[in-house]
């Protein structure tokens, strides 16, 4: 066998291994959607796991509690996620020089206005160091100034929630565990997200 077929055949292996290991992330992916924990909800059946818009969204088999992260409002009051509990919320992630963010945020403006209320809101919280300003002013040229206005500015959260970039979108439940996260830009306002925090909201707190 000549030298460059023998340099073939030993990459062979190495090929077929990458190609492996794709398909076992997707076989993960796939499973972790469809994974029903003991005494399941409707959000997480897998006859009713997210499909369009929100495929992407990873609903966690087994719910845990999500970290009690602490940030701001938009006149500098301290804030806590633990101050949400016994409500539904969206948390995300995003910053101005994310260009992801400043496409997805105006349907996490609209998933707001048609079901923000007492027991759901859209927390979207600003990781940006520019303060409170260039965060403002983002939100109303991107029109979404009608979300409130959350920032963290030493982006410590995104450890603490372990989310590998930005943006990055969780759905807690009432009890304050994760129902399951979604990174990237997601159309928030689409029907199947509609339906996924219907779903959500219609669980037994």
């Amino acid at each position: 066998m000549s030298e460059k077929n023998s340099g073939l055949f030993r990459f062979f292996p190495v090929v077929l291994a990458v190609i492996a290991g794709a398909v076992g992330i997707y076989w993960f992916q796939s499973d972790e959607r469809k994974a029903v924990a003991p005494g399941g909800t409707a959000v997480q059946s897998a006859a009713s796991r997210p499909t369009g818009a929100m495929a992407a969204f990873l609903v966690k088999a087994d719910r845990k509690p999500v970290p009690d992260i602490a940030f701001q409002d938009g006149t500098g009051k301290p804030m806590r996620l633990s101050a949400w509990k016994g409500r539904v919320v969206l948390v995300n992630l995003w910053a101005t020089w994310c260009a992801p963010c400043r496409k997805e945020m105006p349907a996490l403006a609209a998933l707001q206005k048609q079901l923000g209320s007492p027991e759901f809101e859209v927390v979207a919280i600003s990781l940006d160091r520019k303060g409170v300003e260039a965060a403002s002013a983002f939100l109303e040229e991107t029109g979404a100034a009608s979300l409130n206005l959350y920032v963290e500015p030493t982006a410590r959260i995104l450890s603490e929630l372990e989310a590998i970039g930005l943006p990055a979108t969780l759905l807690v439940d009432r009890k304050g565990n994760e129902i399951g996260r979604l990174l990237g830009p997601a159309e928030w306002n689409s029907p199947e997200a509609i339906a996924l925090i219907r779903s959500a909201l219609a669980e037994q707190p």
